[in-house]
């Protein structure tokens, strides 16, 4: 530690901490205008400057570092004077357009200059400035404005891995330029500039800093859940933003978190019930929806009845809806879109690990000593995991292995990359574990004591043949040991994996594959993490809350524990269940004749064109959501929910952790929040009035449920709740023999999400839209040359369960013989080519 008195209080600090760190501990306030606290000093403002005793200079407090006793003065006559002048000199040629500037109000300038008293100005120079740049999508750049603090260069560079944003020219005409394709819209720019230099255009002259109201919340765009500030005036959304400090995110968004929301205020909300496509009243509309539900279980029966939830809605909206179901209604005939992903990777990890998602908490993918993602591209599918993977890597001394069978936005800082072939997730699973024990990085007294299965496991990684994993993978041996030596030195291993293995056809066996070698990596153990992605919001929450005929709430076995909830709900528990392929089976026999579609729509899944004309064929169908679409029109009722800036309620984020919000506006026209709709069904279905309360959802989830037992409360004011690290008991893992094989062979279709679209619902925003507004075919060149397809051209794809034309995008980014499409567009047709339950098909492609 180091001794230092700084304005004649002492402190003790660890050695490399600067002045400016050692001031804050002391609550010492020291002028800063280009300092971070999150990105890496650059000294230029010069505002911070210090006196230290015996130093002939002042020293820039940001990035001086202390010394033992040295005697610090951070205020006097003489340094007043100083910063006066250096801000007089940063503030020549400045504009002096603060009545209109959207800085205004929350101006580091602004507020610098008033606390130095600066008033006048002393100093003139020639304005060399370039003019504004407008070109540039969503953000607007205003050189005049600029201090050269260089803040959003180095969150472009060193957080976000876009290196976007460069200095450009020298002197006093260097200024703030882009790389244009580089840049991934993520705002941030915006959120660290001092000034109003980096202005958002959605935002820009809306509205005064000083008029909004900032509600704390949650952004539910992806399964990160960053904890933002919803800034609201007469009941819209202008903007989002989110802090430094107390938020799990540090303040970082996406292009979703940051310039997303504008889907809330969106003029085609869904605003007033509507049956049989005509608009009602809200007691019409529950009216016609009981009477259907009580006629067709007299014809029929409750199990000619189903429903679908979201990964949309709370946890407290989704365990009202299971609970509507199968008490007010009777039927057991519910799922979720989880039943094509997430569903899969937790039977695995059940089965293997004693898991029910995650492992650990997210913060310690950060500190890991090794990264391994595994058929995942965290950038699109979990932002907030983007970001903790490069902290572990370019700022924490980690490693990084990815094993996809596509370049990703990762890619650039991973150590060791493995680009296999498709199909060839287990295999490479296998040979890696097999590597982990050939080169001695088994921890053998570990497994001793935590498998159950040891000899299973010693004799399956045996018999595993390592030039046939070279084979079946296309990967060298060279990659596949610098692999499995990255992983096998580390301490802390993180394992990420995500959608190219949950949402395959054989993504219970893929997902078993790499629960395995999270077993032999360490990867269970304290400090590392086994971290399986959904792309969607609030997918664990479905799960948490029993949205599936196999469990009730909590992850409890459904026909182990249907005397438990029928006591406690007063009723009989229907027996057995359909979930989403035996509904869509029994829709097309004609034996489901109700349907109750809860903030999702079945043409995103899987075979859409299989499920629409089901959609069609089916005698009642209920929709709740907040927009109009291709299912709505099929509709007979019609019901307006809410989006979450406009309901209270919780999320849990891909690593348990719960967030509570409150809304942030009134509900748009006559809309309601899901949560109440369910509650009102449920009381006239079963003829006792009912009201909805968060409060008493939570206490019964509670009573029911062992879910939050463990779950520490941490008392802020966004109601954060984190559940604690997975503990291995001694003989708790299961090694899982995988007999499955996955034989894809010819040119393969691969789908999932785009980096820079949430699901549908920003389809329905105007800036996601403005940066990507359509879907590609992605194409190697070699596939486009052999078609004689080029950029922007049209293309047929056909498989085995349908076609469909979309334009053509040439990249690098997949190899020769895949073809990569984004799912979120649903007019470019990718999941109209997959079939049931699979995210990846072999397909025929030719120009059109």
């Amino acid at each position: 530690m180091v001794n230092l008195t700084i304005d004649g209080k002492s402190v003790s600090v660890p050695k490399e901490t600067t002045i400016l760190e050692a001031a804050r501990q002391l609550d010492i306030h020291i002028p800063t205008l280009c300092w971070l606290e999150k990105v890496s000093t650059t000294g230029a403002c010069r505002i911070c400057a210090v006196e230290i005793e015996g130093v002939d200079r002042p020293m820039t407090a940001c990035d001086t570092p202390v010394k033992e006793g040295i005697n610090v003065t951070t205020q006097s006559a003489k340094l007043t004077k100083s910063r006066q002048q250096i801000m007089e000199l940063i503030l020549v040629n400045h504009p002096l357009d603060c009545p209109v500037c959207d800085a205004g109000g929350e101006c580091d300038l602004q507020n610098i200059c008033y606390d130095l008293d600066v008033v006048r100005q002393e100093f003139q120079a020639d304005d060399v400035n370039p003019a504004t740049i407008d070109h540039w999508p969503l953000i607007q750049q205003v050189p005049n404005r600029c201090v050269m603090c260089e803040k959003c260069v180095k969150v472009c560079h060193e957080l976000i891995g876009a290196d976007a944003l460069f200095v450009n020219d020298k002197g006093d005409k260097a200024y703030i330029d882009k790389t244009v394709e580089n840049c991934i819209y993520c705002g941030n720019c915006v959120s660290v500039c001092p000034t109003g230099t980096m202005i958002s255009k959605p935002f820009k002259f809306r509205a005064r800093p000083w008029a909004l109201t900032k509600v704390p919340s949650v952004c539910t765009y992806c399964p990160s859940q960053c904890q933002i500030d919803i800034n609201v005036q007469n009941n819209e959304v202008y903007r989002v933003t989110s802090d430094d400090a107390g938020t799990t995110n540090n303040g970082n968004l996406c292009v979703g978190g940051f310039f997303g929301y504008s889907y809330i205020n969106n003029k085609s909300r869904l605003v007033a019930p509507v049956v049989e496509q005509k608009e009602t009243t809200w007691d019409k509309a529950f009216d016609r929806v009981v009477s259907e539900v009580e006629r067709i279980k007299v014809e029929s029966g409750a199990a000619a009845i189903a429903g679908f939830a979201s990964p949309r809605l709370t946890n407290e909206e989704n365990y009202l809806f299971q609970k509507l179901f199968r008490v007010a209604i009777g039927s057991n005939n519910i799922d979720s879109e989880a039943r094509f992903g997430a569903m899969r990777s937790l039977r695995a990890l059940d089965k293997g690990l004693g898991l029910n998602g995650a492992s650990n908490n997210m913060s310690v993918i950060a500190t890991a000593d090794a990264v391994l993602v595994f058929g995942a591209d965290p950038s699109a599918e979990a932002p907030g995991v983007d970001w903790k993977i490069q902290d572990a890597v370019r700022r924490n001394g980690g490693k990084l292995v990815i094993a996809n069978m596509r370049q990703i936005h990762l890619t650039q800082f991973a150590n060791c990359q493995l680009n296999y072939s498709h199909g060839s997730e287990i295999a490479l699973a296998n040979g890696l574990g097999r590597l982990l024990s050939d080169r001695g990085h088994l921890d053998e007294e570990s497994l001793q004591l935590a498998v159950s299965n040891l000899e299973e496991l010693k004799a399956d990684l045996a018999a595993v043949d390592i030039e046939q994993v070279i084979a079946t993978t296309g990967l060298s041996l060279e990659a596949l040991e610098q692999a499995a030596d990255i992983i096998g030195q580390a301490k802390k291993v993180a394992i990420v994996f995500g959608g190219d293995i949950c949402k395959s056809a054989f993504g219970i066996s893929k997902s078993a594959a790499v629960a395995n070698l999270a077993i032999l990596s360490g990867a269970l153990d304290a400090g590392g993490g086994l971290f399986p992605l959904d792309e969607k919001g609030n997918t664990q929450g479905v799960l948490d809350m029993g949205v599936y005929p196999e469990a009730l709430p909590g992850f409890q076995s459904y026909s182990e524990n249907q005397e438990k909830f029928a006591k406690a709900w007063k009723c009989e528990l229907p027996a057995g269940g359909l979930d989403a392929d035996g509904i869509l089976q029994e829709i097309e026999s004609g034996k489901i004749r109700f349907l109750y579609l809860a903030a999702t729509n079945p043409l995103n899944f899987p075979n859409n064109s299989r499920w629409l004309k089901a959609l069609e064929k089916v005698e009642v169908l209920v929709v709740q959501d907040i927009f109009p679409n291709e299912i709505t029109r099929l509709a007979t009722v019609v019901l307006p929910g809410c989006s979450y800036a406009e309901k209270s309620g919780s999320f849990t984020a891909l690593d348990n952790t719960v967030r509570s919000f409150k809304p942030a506006i009134r509900p748009v026209g006559q809309s309601r929040e899901d949560g109440e709709i369910f509650v009102e069904l449920y009381g006239r279905l079963n003829k006792t009035p009912a009201t909805f309360s968060c409060a008493d959802t939570n206490a019964e989830i509670n009573v029911l449920t062992s879910l939050y037992e463990d779950a520490e409360c941490l008392g802020d004011e966004r109601h954060t709740c984190v559940r604690k690290a997975h503990q291995v008991a001694d003989q708790s893992l299961k090694y899982q023999l995988i007999a499955a094989t996955d034989a894809s062979k010819g040119l393969q279709l691969l789908t999932g999400t785009s980096a820079g679209h949430f699901g549908t619902t920003s389809m329905w925003a105007t800036a996601p839209l403005e940066v990507e507004p359509e879907g590609f075919f992605n194409l190697n060149k070699a596939d486009a040359d052999a078609v004689g397809a080029a950029a922007g051209d049209k293309i047929k794809l056909t498989s085995s369960v349908g076609a469909t034309v979309g334009k053509v995008l040439i990249t690098d980014s997949v190899p020769q013989g895949l073809i990569f499409a984004p799912n979120n567009f649903v007019a470019l047709g990718a999941l109209q080519l997959i079939a049931d339950g699979d995210n990846q098909v072999a397909v025929e492609l030719k120009k059109v």
